[in-house]
């Protein structure tokens, strides 16, 4: 069977209620643009989702086939499924001309979910979040019709940022899974004691770890700021997560890099002014 979404909605609903930052920033784009936006967040969210609704790594790699056998029928110009997501992605794709291969390497990213053990060190979690967060802006960029090449370095580096500040965040909904995604290198220089983390316990060590993650965050946000004079106005919406990083960023800061915190998930009253004004300027 199909994995159907367990609350059949149209894509716009499904990214509303799961993955509302991105839902906020799609509101910058074009009008026209945005129902296939819609479609590929939702196929995002289908795809990052498989951990949590399967039992067994293998159901979640079947799972998955089932998207690249959905985007081989799309893409071979078959009648796509009758699937709340599929039919919208297809037109989607067939409007905008979408790279297949961005959609192969973010299923292929998330096969590294269906595992249980950390990435190795850092430069293995970044590429995880290159596969992922990055080729979904990539993506995005095609939507707009963004060509220049500035654009998308801007969005390999806002992708990853994006995707190091929200697994910190993340972290103790993760470890209630069994999942961590600190790099185990770091854990271990810092001493961090995996079974405590898994059993939702905080310490100095993994707020140093999660110190380290914000850094490199910033480290990318400060590159792709960098290119801002190269990047045409266009494409700027598909980069506003970069906004969004910034203020988790600084959030995670003022709670001393607790991930444990519970002021981390707090509503942000400032995001659609903040989105706003970046959107105005041309803010990266």
């Amino acid at each position: 069977m199909p994995p159907r979404s367990p609350e059949p909605a149209s894509p716009i609903e499904l990214v509303r209620r799961h993955d509302h930052d991105r839902f906020l920033a799609s509101l910058f784009m074009p009008a026209a643009r945005r129902p296939a936006v819609w479609a590929l967040l939702a196929f995002n969210l289908e795809i990052a989702r498989v951990r949590e609704a399967v039992s067994q790594p293998i159901i979640g790699q079947i799972r998955l086939q089932w998207w690249r056998d959905a985007l081989d029928e799309i893409y071979t110009g078959k009648p796509p499924r009758r699937h709340e997501v599929v039919e919208p992605l297809a037109a989607a794709i067939e409007a905008h001309r979408l790279t297949r291969l961005h959609f192969d390497t973010l299923i292929d990213g998330r096969e590294f979910d269906l595992g249980d053990e950390p990435p190795a060190n850092l430069a293995v979690l970044e590429r995880y979040l290159e596969k992922t967060s990055s080729r979904l802006i990539d993506l995005q960029l095609e939507i707009l019709d963004v060509t220049a090449p500035a654009a998308f370095e801007a969005a390999r580096s806002v992708g990853i940022a994006w995707g190091l500040v929200g697994l910190a965040r993340a972290l103790p909904f993760h470890a209630a899974q069994g999942r961590i995604y600190l790099p185990a290198d770091l854990m271990a220089a810092t001493g961090v004691e995996r079974d405590a983390l898994l059993a939702g316990k905080g310490s100095d060590a993994v707020k140093a770890v999660v110190r380290h993650l914000s850094d490199r965050a910033s480290e990318h946000l400060a590159a792709a700021s960098q290119l801002r004079r190269q990047i045409p106005r266009e494409a700027i919406p598909a980069l506003l997560s970069a906004r969004t990083a910034r203020a988790y960023r600084n959030r995670l800061a003022r709670v001393d890099h607790d991930p444990f915190d519970r002021r981390l998930q707090a509503p942000d009253a400032g995001a659609v002014p903040r989105l706003a004004l970046a959107r105005y300027l041309g803010l990266v």
